[in-house]
Order: structure tokens, then sequence, then C-alpha cells
């Protein structure tokens, strides 16, 4: 199929192109990615760990509660968390006391200063890699982060406002019916053909990758 026909698949569902548009994700500008702070990435990964699974909504209540106790997400002291002070943290009733997402922490922490010396910034790295090979980017978190596998990559991309698509359950039930995959993509052969798939996509669209991953969930229907 082309990208015309999800689009008027999702029109025939939805009704509206405005509402369709609105559900597009926020997208920051290179310049604007790369003005963010290495702190703030720390965070943002940190927070998409600590939703996993959980209900966003309790995690982001208690988020001021992390920023408070984990220095403001600093990486070079994030670094330096201990058992000790893990084990103090989780006697503390303001966080959410659990101890492997905790542990991440310091090894995501790792993972940005890391990053960050070898390219001047977090913030740099993220906004030069190509969108054409983003799932490549999921990849080096998943292998070089902290439960950052399955669609943490992508779901923590779509909070720093980096392009991406998302393999939610229907845009996955999209590639399976057109055939670019059997199944949810994991190996590194189905996840570069769907790559290909969106680029195709993107290229007849001219629209970010996130609008087209957008627009193939909405093509399903409500």
């Amino acid at each position: 199929m082309t990208f015309e026909d999800y689009w008027h698949q999702a029109l025939n569902h939805y009704q509206n192109e405005a509402h369709i548009r609105a559900r597009f994700p926020r997208l920051r500008t290179a310049a604007q990615l790369r003005s963010v702070t290495d702190d703030r990435y720390l965070s943002a990964i940190s927070q998409r760990v600590f939703r996993a699974g959980m209900r966003h909504s309790v995690v982001d209540s208690r988020w001021p509660a992390f920023e408070e106790h984990f220095w403001g997400f600093d990486p070079r002291a994030c670094q330096l968390i201990d058992d000790a002070r893990f084990e103090q943290l989780m006697l503390n009733a303001a966080l959410i006391r659990h101890w492997r997402k905790m542990k991440t922490i310091p090894i995501n922490a790792q993972m940005v200063s890391d990053i960050s010396r070898e390219f001047g910034s977090f913030g740099d790295f993220i906004a030069q890699w190509p969108s054409d090979d983003i799932v490549s980017l999921w990849l080096l978190f998943k292998k070089r982060g902290a439960f950052l596998g399955g669609d943490g990559g992508a779901r923590v991309l779509r909070m720093f406002g980096k392009d991406t698509f998302v393999l939610s359950n229907d845009v996955v039930r999209v590639l399976v019916n057109e055939g670019v995959v059997s199944a949810k993509p994991t190996g590194l052969r189905d996840l570069h053909r769907v790559q290909a798939y969106f680029n195709d996509l993107q290229e007849q669209s001219g629209l970010p990758l996130s609008a087209v991953s957008t627009v193939l969930a909405m093509s399903i229907g409500p």
C-alpha cells in the first residue's frame, strides 16, 4: 500500500484531517535537541525506564522527588551512586521503590557521559543521528544503556522530541498485514526491513517518521 492509501483509511475511520494531524508527536529541531542539557536527557531516560509497565501518571507525579534525590540527574553525580545509597533511597516513600529500575540510573548516566565526551554533548549526538537509520540508535541504547530494549529506545526518543517511528501493536499489525514482517521485529534484519519501509513512506508523504507511524496506527481504526 502507498502512504495515500493509509491516509485515506485513517480518514475514513476518523472523518477529520485535523484530528489526525493533532495526533502527530511534537518534534524538536536539531538546534533545540542540541540545547537540551545532559541532565535533562538522563532525567527523560530514567523517567522512561520507570514508566515501562507502570501508569505514566503515577511515575510523573513522583518525578519531582526523583529530581530532588538524584541531584537533578547530573550524570557525573549519578554515576557514583553505590548500594548503600540505593538502600537509603529504597526507604524513601516519596520515590517508586523499584530496585532494578533504580539501579539503571548510574548505568544510563555512564552512557550519557561517555557519549557526551565523544560528541561534545548528548544533545549533539542525538541531533546529528539520521532518521533514516533510527533503528540503529534504538539498538545502541539497548547495548550501552539499561532497560532500554524492546520499545524503550523508540519511546525515549519520542520523549526527547527526536523523530522516530514506534512499533505499537497497531503499527505492527499493519506491517504484518503488508508482509513486511511476520511478527513484531526484534532482529537486526527485520528492523532494517521495517526502517526501509518507513523510509519509503516518508519519501512519499514528506512527513516525519513519527507522523507516518501515527497514520499507520490510525489506519487500523479506533
